[in-house]
């Protein structure tokens, strides 16, 4: 599959807090109206994109064909998934077997206008994939309160202090500075981080992600296609996948192995498939509904030896002008909350090298990487002749 396909076009609605929307006097879109906005954006990218499209991948909140009726897709091959990584790798599959040949990636969430709940008694719950509901009558309803959980045990394992943890937060804010797109641009110091009140104890504030509404689109092509159709395709050199659902509902993978197994699994899959290693990688984009998704990924992933991020991150640098730039937008805690749809965005346009003042310096290859629910993802994109 190395190389079967690339991301010819990408798409975006505004990113939208309800802040935003009072001042500006207006009134949010449902879902599927930010998915729109996002496809719009998408198809003035290329010419004849939009008589390619014979595929459909819509994201966790919309309603596959209600999502096709409204955007005029009437697809030869389709599917719903989860975050966007499990969606790209749905899109890389059915090119690879001539299912489809170019396949619209639609995203949109209005979970900040709907006031979706992600803690407390009226918090999202159910069969699909929140595993800590089954501990609700306990008083455990948030997926903070699971996150400050694992981060109890593992700073306890590995000496991996708050100090280190706050420079995740700390760098992605300055990354989000220089986007024009990031929601969350107060400047934000390691002094503010630690004096900042507590959520769920020892997580801040500055831990969590956002909570927003929005829009974004991938449109993948079979790469022969894809360099018809547009100038800078994106390459998919590598994928990887692996689940742990043994004992999910004790929440033992997340608590005991941090779903380490699993992201060393996808990792070397997709590291073999594409022929690159950790130290090949310009930047890492990490899936960070919280900020300690980013030591546990560079250490599940292969950037540094397990119990070692706090070296890493003091010593090698995540930040801009570090080693390994992580989450260059601003990821979810800075930028938008996206599912892991904005990180993608992200990729392309550091590899197209339009990412402006944030842009990495001769970036060549990024790595996306996520956990969500057990549920590890791995990819290597590249720029054509990398």
């Amino acid at each position: 599959m190395k190389r079967c396909a690339a991301i010819v076009a990408i798409g975006q609605s505004d990113w939208v807090s309800e802040n935003a929307l009072v001042r500006a006097g207006e009134k949010p879109c449902d879902a599927l109206g930010y998915g729109a906005r996002a496809l719009r954006d998408a198809l003035t990218q290329a010419p004849g994109l939009r008589g390619a499209i014979d595929g459909l991948v819509v994201g966790p909140t919309l309603s596959y064909e209600r999502t096709g009726e409204v955007l005029g897709i009437d697809p030869r091959w389709g599917a719903q998934a989860g975050d966007a990584g499990q969606a790209l790798a749905l899109a890389c599959l059915a090119i690879e077997t001539g299912s489809a040949q170019c396949i619209a990636l639609v995203h949109g969430t209005d979970q900040r206008s709907a006031g979706t709940q992600y803690g407390g008694a009226e918090a999202v719950s159910g069969n699909r994939f929140l595993a800590y509901v089954y501990h609700a009558p306990w008083g455990f309803t948030s997926q903070g309160a699971l996150y400050a959980l694992m981060f109890q045990r593992y700073r306890h394992l590995t000496g991996f202090g708050c100090e280190s943890l706050g420079v995740v937060a700390v760098e992605q804010r300055r990354a989000a500075r220089l986007n024009p797109n990031a929601l969350l641009k107060k400047p934000l110091s390691l002094d503010d981080y630690l004096t900042s009140g507590y959520v769920c104890e020892p997580l801040r504030y500055p831990d969590y992600c956002l909570v927003n509404d929005g829009g974004a689109v991938l449109i993948v092509a079979e790469s022969g296609l894809a360099r018809r159709l547009c100038k800078q395709p994106i390459l998919i050199d590598g994928l990887g996948r692996a689940d742990m659902n043994r004992a999910s509902t004790s929440l033992a993978p997340r608590l005991i192995d941090f779903y380490r197994p699993a992201q060393q699994a996808a990792a070397r899959a997709s590291f073999e498939m594409a022929g690159v290693g950790p130290e090949d990688i310009d930047s890492l984009q990490v899936y960070d509904s919280f900020s300690l998704h980013v030591p546990l990924a560079l250490e599940g992933y292969g950037y540094c030896a397990p119990g070692d991020a706090a070296r890493f991150i003091a010593q090698t640098g995540i930040g801009l002008a570090g080693g390994l730039p992580v989450n260059t937008s601003g990821g979810h805690l800075a930028e938008s909350y996206m599912h892991g749809w904005n990180h993608q965005l992200e990729a392309v346009r550091q590899l197209r090298g339009t990412a402006g003042e944030r842009q990495v310096l001769g970036c060549r290859r990024i790595h996306y990487c996520s956990d969500v629910s057990g549920k590890a993802v791995s990819i290597i994109y590249s720029r054509d002749g990398a």
